[in-house]
C-alpha cells in the first residue's frame, strides 16, 4: 500500500515527544497508509533523542535520524525528507513535536493528498475555519503581517505560507529537490510552498487551530524572523532567474505519478 512518512524535527522535547509520537501514529492510522514516524533529533541536550530511541525499540513504526548538532529546522527537515524519499515514502509529511499541530488534524491533510486532489496540503490558520489559540495580539499582529507581506512579494494565493504543518506528495520533490531548500524557520516553509507553486503543483489549503505549545521553549528567534523577511525577495529572483531548480524532470515525474496511482489502485 502507499506510504505515509511524518517528519518530526526535535530539539529539547523530552516532555512533549512521548505524548505527540502515538498520537500522531494513531491519528495516521486511520488513513489506511503504511506509517512511518521519523524523529529528527538535532542532539538536544535534555535527553530527547534517548527518548525517542526508546520509543523505536518498542514500536518498528518509529525511525530516529541523529544529527550532531542544532542547525535550525529547515536542515533538519532536509535530512528527513532524503531519509523518507530514500525509504520510498509516498506521503511526506511535517509537523512541530510540541502540540502546536493537533495530531487529530493529520487525516484531514493526507485526505486529498492521497485521493489525488492536491499534491501539497497546508494547515493553515488563515483560511475560514482556521483560528490560533493562546497567541497576544502583538504576535498575531506579527504573523499576519508576514503571512501578507510573503503573499504580496511572492504573488501568490495562499494564504498561511509560514504555515508548517504539511503533507506533500513525493512527486513535489521530483522537480524541487530536498538540498536545493536553502532557507530557514519561517523562511523555509515559504520556500517549499512557493517553489512547489512555480513548478506546477496544485496546493490546497485546510482548516486547522494553532495552539502555542504548553511545555518547553519557543525555537523561533528574531534572527529566523529576520531571515524570513530578507530571504523572500531574494527567493522570488532566485527561481525567476534559475526555473531549471525547479523544473528539472516534468516527464519522469509524471511518470512516477502514473506509477503511484496504479499502486493506489491495487
Amino acid at each position: 500500500m502507499p506510504s505515509a512518512w511524518l517528519i518530526l524535527p526535535t530539539y529539547n522535547e523530552a516532555d512533549n515527544l512521548p505524548r505527540i509520537a502515538p498520537l500522531a501514529l494513531a491519528a495516521l492510522e486511520q488513513t489506511g497508509l503504511d506509517v512511518t514516524l521519523l524523529v529528527v533529533d538535532d542532539a538536544s541536550p535534555d535527553g530527547t533523542g534517548r527518548i525517542a530511541d526508546k520509543l523505536a525499540e518498542h514500536d518498528a513504526r518509529i525511525r530516529v535520524l541523529h544529527r550532531r548538532s542544532k542547525a535550525g529546522i529547515g536542515p533538519a527537515y532536509v535530512a528527513g525528507f532524503e531519509q523518507a524519499l530514500a525509504g520510498g515514502a509516498d506521503l511526506l509529511l511535517q509537523m512541530d513535536a510540541d502540540f502546536s499541530h493537533d495530531p487529530a488534524d493529520l487525516p484531514r491533510l493526507v485526505a486529498p493528498v492521497a485521493a489525488g486532489e492536491a499534491d501539497l496540503v497546508l494547515g493553515s490558520r488563515y483560511v475560514t475555519g482556521g483560528q490560533i489559540e493562546r497567541w497576544g495580539p502583538l504576535r498575531r499582529a506579527i504573523s499576519r503581517v508576514g503571512c501578507w507581506y510573503a503573499q504580496v512579494v511572492l504573488g501568490v494565493g495562499v494564504r498561511d505560507l509560514t504555515g508548517g504543518f504539511k503533507c506533500i506528495h513525493r512527486r513535489v520533490f521530483g522537480v524541487v529537490a530536498p538540498r536545493t531548500l536553502r532557507t530557514n524557520g519561517y523562511g523555509f516553509q515559504i520556500e517549499v510552498t512557493y517553489r512547489a507553486l512555480r513548478a506546477g503543483m496544485r496546493v490546497r489549503e485546510v482548516p486547522i487551530t494553532f495552539r502555542e505549545r504548553e511545555r518547553g521553549k519557543s525555537k523561533m528567534s528574531m534572527a529566523i524572523a529576520l531571515e524570513a523577511a530578507w530571504r523572500v525577495p531574494a527567493l522570488r529572483l532566485r527561481v525567476a532567474r534559475s526555473r531549471s531548480d525547479d523544473i528539472v524532470a516534468i516527464d519522469s515525474v509524471r511518470e512516477e505519478t502514473a506509477k503511484w496511482q496504479d499502486r493506489s489502485r491495487t
